[in-house]
């Protein structure tokens, strides 16, 4: 998710910015939401009560699983709401408290303004990228880069200006003398 260490983050009081995670399922099957973790003794808590546990290998750099016993699970009568298989897998990011972070700013009114304002930014690089074909620069070097891009953007300026001026008057509302 970042490239900062989460202490690195806190120090420097950054706000990250980050999209939601999709986490919450809606085909009845417990979610990740619904297990609890214990940070002290680094364990989830399932809706069962039962413990998942870590061997504390990590996956693809930054991916824990957390497991339950496959005997716990069989005796549950929550199985059928929580895994088809035969043992319930809970997968936690190393950086999980810094996701809890950005979870927590993604519910305020900032995060939300400054969506709005990253979401009008990120729409015109778009369309720079997909309608005026700047999906690779031809010209080479950082003044190239920086030429080329700024004529698409006086292109895609000057095409919103005419857009501006050339629109039709607004319609005026006739007036019946009878």
């Amino acid at each position: 998710m970042s490239a900062l260490p989460p202490e690195c983050v806190a120090k420097l009081s950054l706000r990250p910015r980050a999209n939601r995670d999709s986490v919450a399922r809606h085909n009845g099957i417990f979610s990740r939401a619904d297990f609890v973790f214990d940070q002290e003794r680094n364990v989830y808590i399932c809706p069962g009560g039962a413990e998942l546990t870590s061997t504390g290998n990590i996956d693809q750099g930054h991916i824990v699983y957390y497991r339950a016993n496959k005997h716990d699970c069989s005796a549950c009568s929550l199985k059928p709401r929580c895994t088809t298989a035969a043992m319930r897998k809970v997968t936690r990011d190393v950086d999980e408290e810094v996701r809890d972070r950005v979870r927590a700013l993604a519910n305020t009114e900032a995060f939300r303004q400054s969506r709005r304002e990253r979401k009008k930014v990120e729409m015109r690089f778009a369309h720079m990228k997909r309608i005026l074909k700047l999906d690779r620069l031809r010209l080479r070097g950082l003044s190239g880069a920086k030429d080329e891009v700024l004529l698409t953007a006086t292109a895609q300026n000057l095409k919103r200006l005419a857009k501006l001026l050339c629109r039709a008057p607004p319609p005026v509302a006739a007036v019946c003398f009878a």
